[in-house]
């Protein structure tokens, strides 16, 4: 007996501990995404009997081109959810880290301020100061500019970005506190021994700065990709995919055809495209984050 509490208890106890989360996790993940699988190779309306197809609905993913255009919408918005909040969010962090701002917790809470907001609300919120009579045209005109003045979401060139520039003010209050957190940790002592060195503003973002928030960058981009790929309550309320499909998105796509056009099958396997592409760049971001941090 005494060896036997000296070896510690047996090893099915952790994974007694483990086994009540894990339940909660595959009930409430694995199973949907490994249901939303199965159906995927099924012709199916959601009401009547499906039809086995294989991976025939993965094909009209690539040769669809409304399909193939949605995914490519998407990849612009990553530009506007993740790469300019980026650059932004490093410029204003570096700024306000720099400058010992005062009241620097009410900058932070400012930005941040539309992490907070519901997207429907953003949604419904932008598409007033887009309309032909709202606040972006108004200034336009305000400031001369009023042969700029269009209807910005239902232009076929402009729809794209104008919901785009929406995710970047949403995205950038987000990037630039976890920037500025990073930046918090950064010790002094290597500022002043660059100042000591001649090293101006730009060499110390790039020679210190830059390379100590490696790590939250990496964090912020995962959160924006992630954001920008996944997009529906945003799109949804501003132009519903239009004009034409010019905004459609993956998300867009699979709300649909699941809900409005009744192809459940084909619903899912842009559902799964999508989950395993957020997983694959999200996994390479991951990577190069841990590499260069080391």
């Amino acid at each position: 007996m005494a060896d036997r509490t000296r070896l510690g208890p047996p090893r099915w106890v952790p994974l007694a501990y483990l086994a009540p989360g894990f339940a909660v996790y595959a009930v409430f993940l694995l199973y949907p995404v490994g249901r939303s699988v199965h159906l995927s190779l099924y012709d199916w309306d959601g009401l009547t009997l499906g039809r086995f197809v294989g991976l025939a609905n993965y094909a009209e993913v690539v040769t669809d081109p409304r399909l193939r255009a949605a995914f490519g919408h998407a990849l612009v918005l990553i530009v506007f959810f993740a790469g300019l909040p980026a650059a932004l969010g490093l410029a204003l962090a570096a700024v306000l880290n720099r400058a010992a701002v005062r009241g620097l917790g009410f900058f932070r809470t400012v930005l941040f301020l539309p992490q907070v907001l519901a997207l429907v609300v953003v949604g419904v919120a932008w598409r007033h100061l887009y309309a032909p009579d709202g606040s972006v045209n108004a200034l336009l005109r305000a400031v001369g500019l009023g042969g700029l003045a269009r209807a910005w979401l239902g232009d076929t060139t402009w729809a794209l970005p104008a919901v785009g520039l929406v995710g970047t003010w949403v995205q950038t209050g987000l990037v630039t506190v976890l920037l500025l957190a990073g930046m918090g940790r950064v010790p002094g002592e290597l500022y002043e021994a660059a100042r000591i060195d001649g090293a101006g503003p730009v060499r110390e973002f790039f020679a210190i700065t830059l390379p100590s928030v490696r790590g939250e960058l990496a964090v912020a981009l995962t959160l924006t990709v992630i954001a920008a790929l996944k997009t529906f309550d945003l799109i949804y309320v501003t132009t519903s995919g239009g004009p034409g499909d010019r905004t459609s998105v993956p998300a867009f796509e699979v709300y649909n055809r699941a809900f409005r056009l009744g192809e459940v099958g084909s619903a899912a396997s842009v559902g799964v495209t999508l989950a395993a592409i957020i997983f694959l760049i999200n996994l390479g971001i991951g990577r190069v984050g841990e590499r260069r941090s080391r």
